[in-house]
């Protein structure tokens, strides 16, 4: 195993031990939520989003679930790039869950822009062990359900 793939494996465990954004928030204000399961693996998230009054901006990301190290923290790294931006615009957050859905569906071709996507570029690795990718998806799936609900 070669230095960055250690750290990026020391990267996933320490998300999963110690998860950033953990734990529902209030479902207060103008909040939407969405539960997503993986049936292979028994992965469940239940991720919360809350946008600003006009819609445009997501204010707050929290969730709550179970399963593998690897969807824990995927949840958890999302939940902090989200966190690290103090909110980020809705456009922004589609773009970003499309980039990192193409990157996991790509096979190891494609690897994901530390810069973009902080820590959760460490998951780029994922994409090459397709029974994982289901687990690397779950939250940012539950992300992109909750935006559209809200």
């Amino acid at each position: 195993m070669s230095g960055l793939e250690s750290l990026y494996q020391e990267l996933i465990l320490d998300h999963s031990k110690r998860p950033h954004g953990k734990g529902l928030g209030e479902d207060a204000g103008r909040v939407a939520s969405s539960h997503q399961r993986n049936p292979i693996c028994g992965d469940e998230i239940t991720l919360r989003v809350r946008v600003t009054d006009d819609g445009s901006q997501v204010s707050e990301l929290t969730w709550d679930g179970a399963g593998c190290s690897i969807s824990q923290a995927s949840a958890s790294m999302l939940a902090s790039l989200v966190d690290e931006e103090g909110g980020m615009p809705r456009a922004e957050a589609s773009i970003l869950i499309d980039g990192f859905r193409e990157a996991l569906r790509s096979r190891g071709e494609l690897a994901l822009d530390e810069e973009v996507f902080g820590d959760a570029a460490a998951l780029s690795g994922v994409s090459k062990f397709t029974a994982r990718v289901k687990c690397a998806m779950l939250a940012w799936v539950a992300f992109e359900d909750a935006l559209a609900r809200a």
